[in-house]
């Protein structure tokens, strides 16, 4: 089962790696803003990257408690991170674009329901009966869906905060680049 979690989530990790093309933007401005976000979401970045790692190293047919200590962290490591990132956007100001009061207020909320999303799939997996290996084990995958729902919010809000030329000033910013190679789901 938490191959299917861990499908839900491989995602997740990569989605704040904002790529596109560079672009010779000379809005110092922008840039700047892009910078201060992304130099401090890098760290959040590595939070939800830490989280599928727990989650991997489960033994997936191991003791259904240690299942669920492990992925009941790795959700509310996300869910944090989640949180953190729209904690971000909004000491960042809103960038300097056209809209970009509505981008940043786009993006906080976002994020918040992400990390909301994050936090109930937390709470659903806390509900799982461990000393019941079948009920467990279909609490699990019902966990796994939520936690799919909850991979497409945070998509959705990192898609609101990397529109635009913001997202291409981002996707110039070392913080915000993607390293490495991308996680296979499995």
């Amino acid at each position: 089962m938490n191959k299917k979690l861990l499908a839900a989530l491989s995602g997740a990790a990569l989605l704040l790696a904002l790529s596109g093309c560079s672009s010779d933007n000379s809005n110092k401005k922008l840039d700047a803003w892009a910078k201060t976000v992304c130099d401090q979401a890098s760290a959040q970045t590595k939070k939800i990257n830490d989280a599928n790692t727990a989650i991997t190293k489960v033994d997936k047919n191991g003791k259904p408690a240690d299942v669920k200590a492990a992925d009941s962290a790795a959700f509310q490591q996300i869910s944090d991170a989640y949180k953190s990132l729209a904690d971000i956007v909004s000491k960042a100001g809103a960038p300097p674009v056209d809209k970009g009061a509505d981008q940043q207020k786009n993006s906080i909320a976002d994020l918040t329901k992400a990390s909301a999303a994050y936090a109930a799939v937390k709470s659903k997996v806390d509900g799982l009966d461990a000393g019941d290996q079948a009920k467990f084990a279909d609490g699990l995958t019902a966990a796994s869906v939520e936690a799919d729902k909850a991979n497409k919010t945070a998509e959705a809000a990192l898609n609101t905060l990397r529109n635009g030329d913001v997202g291409k000033a981002m996707s110039s910013q070392q913080g915000c680049q993607q390293t490495g190679a991308s996680p296979s789901k499995t």
